[in-house]
């Protein structure tokens, strides 16, 4: 005996319009919020973290460069440096030799002596140490 399927009977379904407009405004509105929820995640992992090298270089733009020059950048104004440090000192010893309260300070005596016949240094530091 084949089969055959039973013939179809009419189901006693009634539609109420408000509840089927207000279901699919519903479900349109929750599928929206789902939709951008989740186009929201998505460029928050994908894009912040590829966009970040790009986001710092906006930044570092925006900032005006701050113009210093390091010491030891330009050998030349060391050079003028050391130069006007070596005549002060110069000076400061030429002074100490011919000050005549230094003539009575036998310390400072023997560091001028030093200075004189071997120049250094630290027997220019003591000069002008232990001499007025």
């Amino acid at each position: 005996m084949p089969y055959r399927p039973n013939p179809r009977r009419p189901l006693p379904i009634q539609f109420n319009a408000l509840h089927l407009t207000g279901s699919i405004a519903l479900g349109l509105w929750l599928g929206f919020i789902a939709i951008a929820l989740t186009c929201w995640l998505a460029w928050r992992l994908l894009f912040n973290e590829q966009l970040a090298p790009l986001a710092q270089a906006v930044e570092q733009l925006a900032r005006p460069p701050m113009i210093e020059q390091p010491a030891g950048q330009n050998p030349m104004f060391e050079q003028y440096e050391d130069h006007l440090r070596r005549n002060e000192q110069q000076q400061m010893v030429e002074q100490a030799r011919s000050s005549q309260h230094n003539l009575s300070n036998p310390k400072c005596q023997f560091w001028l002596q030093q200075d004189q016949t071997a120049p250094s240094e630290k027997s220019r530091a003591n000069v002008l140490q232990f001499c007025d």
